[in-house]
């Protein structure tokens, strides 16, 4: 189980640093692999914690959040149900109550194992934050078969001195699938250089996605390949901090995280980072935020909120 990993330190301190191959391209770290869509001969994953990459901000407000998914969706001992996640909440100093938004992760199985996609912001001050966190979940059924599905949770935290402390969890809600989609919506499903989330596909499955948003990924990925963390669901209904509507909720936006393998929040991408942002300007946002602030426009803004992702948001 997880907890026999060391979790917490495992998570807070493990950075990854990012490789470069020969010629100074950038080429995937272990915490940029891709998590997999199905597991060798129906067996569940090892149980593996978030790593902190290099470049993050606060990565111990990332560790308390991915912990805590991970503790309540990952068993082996047949104790999946809500009390026993609540009481592996309490036995690491949370909220054992907490579990009770957590239900999509304790399906009735004799063992599970959950693993982090990606924990990126959904904003960040100094004493509160909100982290999306992409996750997959595979379990054995009662059947005897391994099942896979995956959700967005939206972790919020508050501190306390030195402790951050989770208080609230949003599980995104994408809705049930349209009975037609835009041509958009199905280009960008039908293509395998747009990497989308669980949450994320069911966001343009349920025809929830503006078309500006859905064409700009297509342009985008006809020179990259694009690893999208939250379209719709999951996201704070404002930005964060404030009392303004963010653009996600409406279908207006897209966050990437990473681009042809390289992670945005790495230092060490900031040349890829950059030419992403201002090829994502062409495709026609009213802003795009992220961790460096490139020249030509004011429609660029940089905060430690963006330093994991690219963010771009449209009108309409």
């Amino acid at each position: 189980m997880l907890r026999g990993l060391g979790l917490g330190a495992a998570a807070a301190l493990g950075g990854c640093g990012h490789r470069t191959a020969a010629g100074g391209q950038p080429t995937p770290s272990p915490a940029t692999q891709r998590i997999p869509s199905a597991t060798p001969r129906g067996q569940l994953p090892p149980a593996t914690p978030w790593r902190a990459r290099s470049g993050e901000v606060k990565p111990e407000v990332k560790a308390r959040a991915t912990q805590l998914l991970q503790l309540v969706g990952t068993w082996s001992d047949g104790r999946g149900d809500p009390g026993a996640a609540g009481r592996r909440l309490g036995a690491a100093g949370y909220n054992p109550g907490l579990a009770a938004r957590l239900d999509f992760l304790t399906p009735n199985a004799a063992a599970a194992t959950t693993l982090v996609t990606d924990a990126q912001y959904g904003g960040i001050l100094s004493d509160s934050a909100s982290v999306l966190i992409p996750v997959v979940q595979w379990y054995s059924a009662p059947d005897g078969s391994v099942v896979r599905h995956g959700s967005t949770f939206d972790v919020r935290l508050s501190r306390s001195g030195s402790e951050w402390t989770v208080t609230e969890i949003h599980p995104a809600a994408p809705g049930p699938p349209a009975g037609n989609l835009s041509a958009s919506a199905n280009a960008v499903l039908a293509n395998d250089r747009i990497r989308l989330t669980d949450s994320a596909r069911a966001d343009v499955v349920a025809g929830q996605v503006h078309d500006s948003v859905l064409d700009a990924l297509q342009e985008l990925a006809r020179r990259n390949v694009l690893d999208v963390s939250v379209l719709r669901s999951g996201h704070p209904l404002l930005v964060f901090g404030t009392d303004r509507p963010s653009d996600h909720p409406y279908g207006r936006a897209a966050d990437v995280w990473a681009i042809d393998g390289a992670t945005v929040v790495d230092p060490a991408n900031r040349d890829v980072v950059t030419a992403f942002m201002r090829a994502a300007a062409r495709t026609g946002p009213w802003q795009v935020g992220g961790p460096v602030l490139p020249d030509g426009g004011n429609m660029f803004f940089s905060d430690d909120t963006h330093h994991d992702h690219v963010h771009m948001g449209f009108h309409t």
